[in-house]
């Protein structure tokens, strides 16, 4: 319980939910819209991959993330509840802007150069436990 609050106590990795959502995202596209470097970028992934809020897929070079709900029901509900609240946050609407600008132009920025593009995945597998 401890690590999963945690998780979710960190504005980078709390912008890293928001980013995902309902989507699988390469880490290339956190690197570029948060403007961080991918080690640290990396480093917020991996605690949330710990606290088991999201899964890893791996295409080539390419790591893919996407948010899988944790097992324990009230950290499930809690989870839901922070990603609705999400769409309310004008900081977090800003980044999700720059996704989608991001997205339909990959290839005015360098470190997106043959970078896939993020695919959304269906709501029943974000929204199911591990």
């Amino acid at each position: 319980m401890e690590r999963f609050f945690q998780a979710l106590g960190d504005n980078t990795r709390l912008r890293l939910l928001n980013l995902m959502g309902d989507r699988e995202i390469c880490v290339c596209y956190f690197v570029e819209i948060l403007d961080q470097p991918q080690p640290k970028i990396s480093r917020h992934l991996a605690y949330l991959r710990n606290a088991k809020i999201v899964t890893p897929r791996r295409d080539g070079k390419w790591m893919h993330y996407r948010i899988v709900m944790p097992p324990n029901e009230g950290a499930a509900k809690v989870l839901r509840e922070t990603l609705q609240w999400f769409k309310e946050e004008k900081a977090m609407q800003a980044d999700r802007a720059k996704l989608t600008k991001v997205c339909c132009t990959p290839e005015k920025f360098v470190t997106l150069q043959g970078a896939p593009l993020p695919v959304p995945i269906e709501s029943s597998t974000v929204f199911a436990s591990r």
